[in-house]
């Protein structure tokens, strides 16, 4: 990984949401975007002060969706920060973005122009801003790569799988690098609604900051949340050659469907476990490798408690031997984009040597019994990591990384 870029509810550059994470920040407030007065849940992880004019022109961002506005500012910062001019190189440069609800802020605002307005008011541009594949399409045609061009709609495994796509690109020769990451937008009415429906959402209304609460007793659904982030994967040679800062390598990757049902995570974890130990072969690493695990950790009774079994299952008798944390308890669940996030905290927290914390976590829960990095960032040099995905329908992917110590 040779570059990195970020737009989130904690900080819209790496260097402002790393600060923020590792101090223990919420993102989390009341929703600004629509009025949610009469909604069960009022409040989300919003991006706060983003500026697309920093970052597209204003002809190109009126054919996009937030949720591209969101991603093309991101992949700007990964290739700033890789040292890159991704144009001159273009074909053999690809992207593989992850998304589940693409342009959904759109497709709800084209429903009320066909309703209140009829058939010929409908914008010419909605089916664009709203194909979950154009927000990669967007990142290529503003930056120029001409290599893969990839999408993943797999929930919230989507971005996860996204970067494991850009490996298996870069291992075929198919590309020399790859932009690789995710976007959701997603608060929205019918998306917080349709969450709030399910029960899936936090009902903590009175106090959004403490919402989301990973593995905690009394957590009680995620808060969704809107983000992007991208990373720059580079051919090890190609990296070498050009003299690039490099912050971590991606060893591995494993994917598994739980085959189970359509929300809900598989309450054994076998299938789960079977990914992580794809992506530890993958790397050529062991369980006793690994010392820090990004968790999917969404704030959800059962997904917690799930996800501790697949530690388990996975680790065997190591379980507790690596430190865990979920970084969604500052972010909130960015859905599709959560997996390109919490990859970069991943990275980052290897390169600096700092683990960051699981914010509100105040009363242990007997199903969660790991070492959760409860509250504080811990100052913990580890060898390799890795970043759990879980998403609607059974999608199970996870990345494994490793410290970069040169050549």
């Amino acid at each position: 990984m040779t570059g990195l870029g970020i737009v989130s509810p904690i900080g819209n550059t790496v260097d402002a949401a790393w600060t923020a994470l590792l101090a223990g920040d919420s993102g989390a407030a009341e929703i600004t975007r629509f009025d949610a007065t009469a909604f069960p849940v009022r409040f989300a992880c919003e991006v706060k002060d983003f500026d697309v004019a920093a970052f597209v022109d204003g002809k190109s961002a009126r054919r996009m969706d937030r949720c591209t506005h969101l991603l093309v500012g991101a992949a700007r910062q990964a290739e700033r920060d890789a040292g890159l001019d991704v144009a001159s190189i273009g074909e053999r440069t690809g992207t593989a973005i992850g998304t589940a609800l693409g342009g959904v802020a759109s497709f709800e605002q084209t429903v009320l122009q066909l309703a209140e307005r009829g058939p010929e008011r409908v914008s010419p541009f909605s089916i664009v801003q709203t194909l979950p594949n154009l927000a990669a399409g967007w990142v290529s045609i503003e930056l120029g790569t001409r290599g893969p061009l990839l999408t993943e709609s797999t929930a919230c495994a989507a971005s996860s799988m996204a970067i494991g796509d850009a490996l298996d690109a870069i291992r075929l020769g198919r590309a020399e690098v790859m932009l690789c990451g995710g976007a959701e937008a997603p608060v929205t009415p019918v998306s917080v609604a349709g969450f709030a429906a399910m029960r899936a959402l936090s009902t903590r209304n009175d106090d959004p900051a403490s919402a989301s609460r990973p593995f905690d007793r009394d957590r009680d659904g995620f808060v969704i949340a809107e983000a992007a982030a991208v990373l720059v994967l580079e051919e090890l040679e190609h990296a070498r050659a050009r003299g690039a800062r490099v912050y971590a390598e991606l060893g591995g990757y494993g994917v598994s469907s739980d085959a189970n049902h359509i929300s809900d995570p598989d309450p054994v974890g076998a299938n789960a476990a079977r990914a992580v130990h794809m992506a530890l072969a993958d790397a050529a690493l062991e369980p006793r490798d690994v010392g820090y695990v990004n968790a999917h950790g969404t704030s959800t009774p059962a997904g917690d408690s799930a996800e501790t079994r697949v530690l388990k299952l996975a680790f065997g008798d190591l379980a507790r031997a690596p430190f865990v944390s979920s970084t969604k308890g500052a972010t909130g669940h960015t859905l599709g984009a959560a997996g390109a996030v919490e990859a970069v905290f991943t990275v980052l927290a290897l390169h600096h040597g700092i683990l960051p914390p699981t914010i509100n976590q105040e009363t242990p829960d007997p199903e969660c019994d790991l070492d959760y990095l409860a509250n504080t960032a811990r100052a913990e040099q580890v060898d390799a990591a890795l970043s759990n995905s879980f998403g609607f329908g059974g999608h199970n992917s996870v990345l494994a990384f490793r410290r970069w110590v040169g050549d």
